[in-house]
């Protein structure tokens, strides 16, 4: 029988075998680890050794400095190559951007030596810690981010990151001087979570490289500039900087001039031909009508362009405005000289100081000539108790003339009588019969003096007719002339004006307002 002693000793015999035997296999395994390992290592690219080494440990959440009191330079730079659009309604501006991010990582750092002279690596860059860059005055949210491109790494712990972005900024538009007008707008970067003593941005350089810009058919590019600003917002006493890129656009007027400003001027000069129209034609104010209708549809493809403010009002509304009001100026002056040229009913003269105003000063300033008035007229409008007169004495030398015609005639009649009544006394008539002749002669006589009596006043009643209407005749052509006159009047002053607000808008020009 063993004892306790030998039974316990036995037991920790085994235990030290085991664990001796254990400890050996062990050590052999991690040996043929190491040695697998560093066959591995040794077969690398001297890339592949440089992300490993730079990786390992890497945390991309934490700034990359040594201390933590230090700030991490930022430096921001755009390479614009494309402006898509500039939305006026909704005030929006879409670019394509190469964006310049350059700052130092102190973490990646290597000696080029060491990894057979390389000097710079590419590393992906959601494996690096990278400045939260946004665009202050962004339209679209933060959600799809920035282009996943590469970084560039260099040995002095540099990086570079450059990703293509589409910016939709928001741009405010001054649509003052539309169609010629000048727009600036701005790109707005920074950093959204750090402040100044944590994430300094600064400029790279003083202006934006255009030198890939691809040319917009409706926008150029008059000029660029950067400005670094520091401004402390409400939410914290820390600085926040910013850079601020600035776009000067100038719109490009060769489709809106041969599209809208063309077809408004023609509308404009063809609005007051209708002043050249003869009132006969029935066709004045139609043609007044159409233009204003045809002026409406424009002023609504021009507002259907521009953003639903009330800050300013473009030139070209101005002057469709103004053409629009001309346009119905014009239709109520021609219905005013339609009115004046088509009198009704028993017409008045011409008013002395109207007469003096239109024939003497109006028609002499437009070269105008009108026809006088015969000698006749003229004695009526001068004195109608001399015009009444000289028309009776004009009745009366008819009425002579008429009554000796019918006197020649009764004297003709009674020699016939006589050479009868001598016929009859050779063929021995009777006396009763020659009284008989004689009775028939004075009835014969009353008759013609009768006859002559009807005709005097049937003269009369013609010669009154026919002066009242010569009277009217005379009034409707006098009215007609200051009809004329004023048409020509009207087309004068709406030239002068319609030229006028033309050349205006022809020569308007923004300037140079913005300030660089």
């Amino acid at each position: 029988m063993m004892t306790k002693g030998e039974i316990y000793f036995l037991v920790l015999t085994s235990a030290c075998w085991v664990l001796d035997t254990f400890g050996n296999i062990t050590e052999n395994s991690g040996r043929t680890g190491n040695i697998t390992e560093n066959a591995e290592f040794d077969n690398m690219s001297a890339e592949h050794k440089l992300m490993i080494k730079l990786m390992r440990g890497y945390e991309k959440s934490i700034r990359p400095v040594m201390n933590s009191s230090e700030a991490v330079d930022i430096k921001l730079g755009l390479a614009l190559t494309q402006i898509l659009d500039l939305d006026e309604k909704n005030q929006v501006l879409t670019t394509n951007v190469w964006m310049e991010v350059e700052w130092y990582d102190q973490k990646l750092k290597w000696s080029s030596q060491d990894y057979e002279g390389m000097k710079s690596i590419r590393l992906p860059c959601d494996r690096l810690w990278l400045p939260d860059v946004v665009l202050y005055n962004s339209v679209d949210d933060y959600t799809s981010g920035y282009m996943p491109s590469l970084a560039m790494v260099f040995d002095s712990s540099r990086v570079f990151w450059g990703p293509v972005v589409r910016f939709r900024s928001s741009c405010k538009i001054d649509i003052t001087y539309f169609p010629f007008d000048d727009q600036m707008c701005k790109l707005k970067l920074g950093s959204w979570a750090y402040h100044g003593l944590q994430v300094n941005v600064f400029n790279r350089s003083d202006t934006i490289d255009v030198s890939n810009l691809v040319d917009n058919g409706e926008w150029e590019l008059i000029h660029v500039r950067v400005e670094r600003n520091v401004i402390y917002y409400n939410c914290c006493e820390e600085p926040f900087p910013d850079v601020t890129f600035y776009v000067h656009l100038r719109r490009r007027v060769k489709y809106y001039f041969m599209n809208i400003i063309i077809p408004c001027i023609i509308l404009s000069f063809l609005c007051i031909s209708g002043f050249l129209l003869p009132p006969e034609s029935g066709e004045k104010i139609t043609l007044g009508l159409s233009v204003l209708l045809t002026i409406t549809v424009f002023m609504l493809m021009v507002a259907d362009k521009m953003p639903s403010t009330s800050e300013s009002i473009s030139v070209i509304s101005i002057y469709l405005m103004v053409v629009l009001s001309m346009s119905c100026m014009s239709v109520l002056s021609s219905v005013w000289i339609l009115c004046i040229h088509h009198q009704r009913g028993k017409p008045k003269r011409v008013p002395a100081w109207l007469q003096c105003l239109v024939f003497r000063f109006l028609a002499k300033l437009f070269c105008i000539r009108i026809s006088k008035c015969s000698p006749k007229a003229k004695s009526k409008i001068i004195n109608v108790s001399s015009k009444s007169r000289v028309s009776m004495e004009e009745t009366d030398n008819v009425r002579k003339n008429h009554l000796h015609f019918e006197l020649m005639e009764l004297s003709n009649n009674v020699e016939s009588h006589q050479t009868e009544n001598t016929r009859f006394r050779t063929g021995m008539i009777d006396r009763d019969d020659n009284s008989n002749h004689r009775t028939e002669r004075k009835e014969s006589i009353k008759r013609l003096i009768d006859r002559d009596e009807w005709c005097k006043r049937l003269i009369d009643i013609l010669e009154i007719k026919q002066s009242e209407d010569d009277d009217d005749e005379e009034c409707y052509r006098e009215w007609r002339d200051v009809a004329f006159v004023l048409d020509r009047l009207f087309f004068i002053l709406f030239l002068i004006l319609t030229s006028l607000s033309t050349l205006c808008i022809l020569a308007m020009n923004p300037g140079d307002h913005f300030i660089f």
